[in-house]
């Protein structure tokens, strides 16, 4: 720093300030940063797990982006995954119905079994992996298709509708089951695009849900939705969780709070904590946790 800069005691000091200012930010920095050998403190496995994750870490080229992650997810739960952006847990989320197989440059390691059979065994069939393990994306897709086809698509392909009643029966329930049904009865046959974004999106979770899925991911659901629109589909959770094992991202914490019976934070492709919601937001175990939550960074 220039001396000249310094000549009154004021601007000696307003440096010495902005110095420690800088020290602080550095210690902060310093005090996220995570170690090889960190361990996942909290609730990682459940007596009744549906789906089991051990020692799992993905990579893209040379670059891991999911270092030794082990958690179980129980049946009928909703799990939240939350963390900064570029933290992991999106990756994560897409392993577990092997939707990273579309990355080319993706390798998966680890265990990562449904029901105690293995997800990345050679001979599994990953279309039907893919019905059995539903994913509803961040943005809206429906088909270019009329919203009764939307639903209908997947039934058909997996041959789970003998008739057309059958058919029929399937579209209003899972139509039903995704509150949507009331709003789109009078025009099953117009194009599912011409819905709002929330309606798009129950309408994805009806397509989703019509294969009879065991486990439905979501990853960020609501972060292109309204207020309205995503307290619809918050409450929509809420009442599939009777039926279905559902593992959510999100990046709002609010959102994890309302729908979640457990929330696991990803820091660096690392799993830094799982315990259930509650105490995730009020008495986290671990100070990157609370770091997080009470935004410190993010």
């Amino acid at each position: 720093m220039n001396e000249a800069n310094l000549a009154t005691p004021a601007a000696a000091a307003n440096a010495e300030k902005v110095e420690a200012k800088i020290e602080v930010k550095l210690d902060a920095k310093q005090n996220l940063e995570v170690a090889d050998d960190q361990v996942t403190v909290g609730q990682c496995f459940t007596d009744a797990p549906k789906m089991t994750m051990r020692n799992v870490n993905v990579f893209y080229d040379d670059k891991q982006a999911i270092h030794n992650v082990s958690i179980d997810i129980a049946q009928n739960e909703v799990i939240a995954m939350i963390g900064p952006s570029g933290c992991g847990k999106s990756t994560f989320l897409r392993s577990l119905n092997r939707m990273n197989d579309t990355v080319e440059s993706c390798r998966v390691e680890g265990e990562i079994c449904m029901d105690g059979e293995d997800l990345y065994a050679p001979k599994l069939d990953v279309v039907e992996l893919r019905a059995r393990v539903g994913m509803v994306f961040q943005k809206p897709n429906p088909f270019p298709k009329s919203i009764y086809d939307n639903v209908a698509y997947g039934p058909k392909i997996h041959g789970l509708a003998d008739t057309r009643v059958d058919l029929d029966e399937i579209v209003e329930n899972s139509l039903r089951r995704a509150s949507l049904w009331d709003e789109v009865k009078e025009r099953l046959h117009q194009s599912g695009t011409g819905l709002s974004g929330g309606q798009q999106q129950r309408l994805c979770i009806a397509r989703a849900i019509a294969v009879s899925p065991e486990v439905i991911l979501m990853d960020e659901p609501c972060s292109a939705l309204d207020p309205i629109a995503t307290a619809k589909i918050e409450e929509l959770i809420e009442e599939l969780s009777e039926n279905f094992t559902i593992a959510i991202v999100t990046h709002s914490m609010q959102q994890a709070a309302r729908v979640s019976h457990r929330t696991a934070y990803f820091h660096l492709g690392r799993l830094i904590e799982v315990n259930p919601t509650e105490q995730v937001f009020t008495m986290p175990e671990h100070e990157l946790t609370e770091a997080y939550i009470t935004g410190r960074f993010g």
